[in-house]
């Protein structure tokens, strides 16, 4: 519901203090998980309320020609971050037989930003019904509202992502593709990276590709003018990379690095999600970059790998995947 692993973080602690405090008045243990339910989501509705959508940049602004660098991070807004289902030991599966999406499908890229254009009250109604399996009657006595009024905000919610996301989710795609392929090209990719190679980068790439960079509100598509930047920038031969394979949002995902000659290391760079096509070819990359955003000077931007590590940046897009500080 929230977009962000920090907020939902402090969201479930408030869970957890209110369950505390009001443990005493369940009466029936049969009843818990709704009524833990119920606690979380009045949480997540009241920060909703308090602060504006979380966004990905391309929700935020059109696409950049080829040529155009990126400009100056957008940190006055506040942008959806990945989030580490492996680390959370979020299951395969539903978490009901009557929910729609799988818990996995759920936390996809797509679906959570899909979700973050969704009222409050109809984001709510799409968890509790679709990824969680509650019935409209548990929903309503969830919300404290009506079986119509709840049944309305479904339709409008389902309507509302549909129109947002693709016909097959990743986990679709995945399972079709098979562990080797996508290990296959995994690797490729990351070879095309750490040896600059911008001709095998463009052939593991979908046509209608994008590639975008939060906190920069920049991105990139389709595929020629991704090659166009990155064979200008990038992938210019300007920096050294290296990579380790993780997972976020159900999905592939690589812990870039970036050389750093005084440290002598690769350093924390950029936590690049991958969403793949039908076909085995990448789609969608979004690569969210954990290097600071202090400097108001929008050139050195075109240098973003020579701006120091953001920590708090850092623990939400590398310490919560298991991946290294840092590689020799």
């Amino acid at each position: 519901m929230l977009g962000s692993v920090h907020d939902a973080d402090d969201a479930l602690q408030e869970t957890l203090v209110r369950a505390w405090r009001g443990a005493a008045g369940l009466r029936d243990p049969g009843a818990a998980r709704s009524w833990l339910y119920t606690i979380a989501t009045n949480v997540s509705l009241t920060e909703l309320e308090r602060r504006k959508r979380r966004v990905l940049p391309h929700d935020f602004g059109p696409a950049a020609e080829a040529q155009t660098p990126p400009g100056q991070p957008v940190v006055e807004s506040t942008w959806i971050e990945p989030y580490p289902d492996e680390a959370m030991g979020l299951p395969a599966g539903r978490a009901a037989p009557e929910a729609t999406y799988e818990q996995r499908e759920a936390v996809e890229l797509a679906f959570v930003a899909a979700a973050q254009h969704l009222a409050g009250n109809q984001r709510a109604v799409l968890m509790l019904r679709e990824v969680l399996g509650f019935s409209a009657q548990e929903t309503a006595d969830m919300l404290d509202t009506s079986v119509p009024s709840v049944n309305s905000a479904l339709q409008r919610a389902r309507a509302a992502v549909q129109e947002r996301v693709p016909e097959r989710t990743q986990q679709a795609t995945l399972r079709d593709l098979g562990d080797r392929r996508l290990r296959g090209l995994i690797d490729r990719y990351i070879d095309a990276w750490e040896r600059c190679d911008i001709h095998a980068f463009a052939g593991l790439l979908a046509e209608d590709a994008t590639f975008a960079m939060p906190p920069l509100a920049t991105w990139y598509t389709p595929r020629d003018t991704i090659v166009t930047w990155a064979g200008h920038s990038a992938m210019s031969g300007a920096w050294r990379w290296r990579a380790a394979v993780t997972r976020a949002n159900g999905q592939p995902a690589l812990a870039f690095y970036a050389w750093d000659g005084a440290e002598g290391a690769y350093l924390p760079f950029a936590l690049n999600v991958l969403s793949l096509a039908d076909g085995g070819l990448v789609s969608d990359v979004t690569a969210f970059i954990v290097r600071s955003t202090q400097n108001p000077d929008a050139g050195d931007y075109r240098n973003f790998p020579s701006q120091p590590i953001d920590e708090r940046q850092l623990a939400v897009t590398f310490n919560r995947f298991g991946v290294p500080d840092r590689l020799n």
